[in-house]
């Protein structure tokens, strides 16, 4: 009965929305999304096939309902709560009258474009100590959906075949080569040609990249393309690492992986037949320890055209040869045609970490545009004839600190950009975030956590290595013009990096949203604000538009977390409200959106027990330990997880048995018990009390004053 019920209301949805079926011919199932289909997606305005919309992911609606005249009008229709308390990264996958889209672990949601109605969901059991292999949260960036299929990837590296219809599983098939490494998938899987194809993640915790095809029908492997060479003493497993081989020393720590995970940037072209595949950072950062011997280090923070076919590579580009900084080039990339110099192209274009916004031609290769979209102080510039970036001596912190931008971050990181064909421009939530870089003194290689081999220091304006100004600081949209390669508007979003992504519209609109909670709405030609909505949620997602029974919608994930979870900016939506996870749907005509409630006070520190005396040696091992196994969640005292400073006594009796035993394993917090041993859990326990006595006895002299 569920099924025949679901099946009524996808039905009669869908052809509410007046696709090219008439009443003579049956409606098309749900997610019944084809080649043929997409190819001719003009002709179905009010649809969102792909994560992007459309086979080039430009993330543009050429939908007008809601328009630069009457946007003030724009409100809330109605929102989804999703149970969750992280980042929600995934834009919705809307046809027939349905949003499709994942959410932490890789949680599957079907939804009812109109109402907000649960359809079903689908749930892949990712065991909690999983996240302990997620640099940034467990997160995923979205779906595909395909004849009457939904495909996605669980956190712990399943991909799954579901009916679109009910959920159900119809295949699932393992993606990881290697279970002992700690692998992740955040990435969408898209489908190229005959095939659905996923990347992965983990470079920092010591990987090795590669992209795996599998068949749409049985989940058969198709093929993989690693994306580092690994040992040249043993096989290669395709040809074109031979070649790469040549770009790294013999000697390179392969024992670390080398990194190169497509953990993000793919699309496909299928009138060329080609996927663009965008590669990650090196493993570890530090080239000196991952390469001694130098060299480009193929094919980390390239971006790669691969036949979806053969999995046999047709051209590469190299974004960052031989990265040293953590300048991947998974970042979103967007097709389409543009004239350059009185010539029409068949275009990708990609702004990368590196502060470079890049223009190829996607059939050959060639360089065509290479600009700097950020502020920049690695390079001086990309040389057109070789295609590399100048490198200034600046960028070496080989032998000493260095403040070098961007950062670690990026001058534009996952959140996806949108190109508007009638203005011309792409629109980037892009940043400057200047970081000090300072290579670690003794590189160990712990297998299972952070093996960066470098630090850094986020957020730093004015310090003894440099200044970066107020006004340049921080994060900003940016309206990019392309084809001149210079900017077109820019609005500054405020001292902190990470806000959402966007959209663009036919109705001359540009749609982000802000850590400060504003979903705000710019007119795409001038960049002059038209109308902000306060969600209470700090969103990162890229909104999207759809139209159900002649209504335009726009909808948009909102939950705070990823790369910066571990942080709550002060003045944030997440730091007064929360973090409660929804999908939200505006209209014309909506209300105010229904507000969380304010998060109440955090009180005074408590005070730590006595620990026993240490030494300076043991203090020093907690640290480095804590930094590389519990800091990319516990780093920073206004976040998303636990401040470490307040534990309970309970928690300080424990202490072993939840870092060590894994005693909380079932709510997200992994055990270490595999990677350290309880002397090392000690020195890191021995180091919190520390900090936890250096904090309370702060707040004890300022209460005095």
């Amino acid at each position: 009965m569920r099924v025949l019920i679901t099946f009524l209301v996808l039905f009669f949805g869908t052809w509410s929305q007046g696709f090219c079926f008439d009443r003579e011919n049956p409606a098309p199932s749900p997610g019944a999304i084809d080649s043929e289909r997409l190819r001719h997606i003009a002709q179905e305005p009010g649809e969102w096939l792909t994560v992007g919309r459309d086979f080039g992911e430009t993330h543009f609606s050429p939908l007008t309902l809601i328009n630069d005249q009457n946007v003030d009008r724009l409100g809330f229709a109605w929102q989804y709560d999703t149970d969750t308390h992280r980042g929600l990264e995934a834009t919705p996958i809307f046809v027939g009258g349905v949003l499709y889209v994942t959410g932490n672990w890789g949680i599957v949601y079907a939804i009812d474009g109109k109402t907000g109605r649960e359809i079903w969901t689908f749930d892949p059991e990712v065991p909690g100590r999983w996240a302990r292999n997620a640099c940034c949260d467990v997160v995923s960036r979205g779906l595909s959906v395909w004849k009457g299929k939904v495909y996605a990837a669980s956190l712990d590296g399943r991909l799954f075949a579901l009916n679109a219809t009910d959920g159900t599983v119809i295949w699932q098939t393992d993606t990881f080569v290697d279970r002992s490494r700690p692998y992740t998938i955040t990435g969408a899987p898209r489908i190229a040609g005959k095939n659905v194809v996923i990347g992965n993640g983990g470079a920092e915790y010591g990987v090795r990249g590669y992209v795996s095809a599998f068949d749409l029908d049985t989940g058969k492997l198709t093929w993989r393309f690693y994306t580092v060479p690994g040992d040249p003493k043993k096989p290669f497993e395709h040809p074109e690492l031979e070649m790469a081989s040549k770009t790294w020393d013999p000697d390179s720590r392969w024992d670390v992986g080398g990194g190169g995970t497509a953990w993000d940037a793919m699309v496909y072209d299928p009138d060329l037949n080609l996927l663009y595949v965008g590669t990650g950072n090196g493993s570890p950062w530090v080239q000196a320890e991952r390469s001694p011997g130098g060299g480009d280090n193929l094919f980390l923070s390239s971006i790669l055209a691969i036949n979806p076919d053969t999995g046999r590579l047709v051209w590469h580009y190299q974004t960052t040869p031989g990265d040293n900084w953590d300048y991947t080039s998974t970042q979103p990339i967007i097709l389409t045609d543009l004239e350059f110099k009185g010539k029409q192209r068949k275009v990708l274009m990609q702004a990368p970490k590196n502060g470079f916004f890049y223009v190829l031609d996607r059939e050959t290769g060639e360089l065509l545009s290479a600009e700097k979209y950020a502020t920049v102080t690695w390079a001086s510039h990309v040389d057109m004839k070789t295609g590399k970036p100048q490198i200034l001596e600046q960028a070496n912190y080989d032998a000493e600190r260095k403040l070098i931008l961007p950062s670690p971050a990026g001058a534009h990181n996952w959140q996806p950009m949108a190109y508007n064909p009638n203005t011309g421009l792409v629109y980037i939530p892009a940043m400057n975030d200047p970081a000090i870089y300072e290579r670690r003194k003794r590189f160990t290689y712990i297998k299972g956590i952070n093996n960066q081999g470098a630090h850094f220091s986020e957020g730093t304006i004015t310090s003894e290595l440099g200044h970066v100004s107020e006004e340049e600081a921080g994060g900003f949209l940016l309206a990019w013009d392309p084809v001149k390669g210079k900017p077109a508007w820019r609005h500054k979003l405020g001292h902190f990096i990470f806000h959402g992504g966007v959209l663009t519209t036919a109705g001359n609109l540009v749609v982000q949203a802000r850590d400060d909670g504003l979903l705000v709405v710019y007119a795409a030609d001038t960049g002059k604000v038209l109308h902000q909505i306060q969600t209470g949620s700090s969103i990162l997602a890229a909104p999207l538009s759809y139209t159900i029974d002649g209504e335009q919608y726009i909808a948009v994930m909102a939950g705070y977390g990823g790369g910066p979870f571990g942080y709550f900016p002060v003045g944030s939506a997440v730091e007064k409200y929360g973090n409660e996870g929804r999908l939200l749907a505006f209209k014309l005509g909506g209300t105010a959106v229904p507000l969380p409630e304010e998060l109440p006070p955090l009180g005074p520190l408590p005070k730590p027990p006595v620990g026993q005396p240490v030494s300076a040696e043991v203090l020093a091992e907690g640290k480095n330990l804590f930094t590389k196994a519990c800091g990319e969640c516990h780093w920073n005292i206004n976040g998303g997880y636990p401040d470490l400073r307040r534990m309970s006594p309970e928690v300080h009796a424990s202490f072993q048995d939840i870092v060590w035993g894994g005693e909380r394993e079932a709510l997200g917090m992994a055990g270490f018990g595999d990677i350290l041993s309880k002397e090392q859990v000690e020195a890191i326990h021995a180091y919190l009390i520390k900090l936890s006595y250096e904090a309370y006895h702060a707040q004890t002299e300022e209460n005095k004053k």
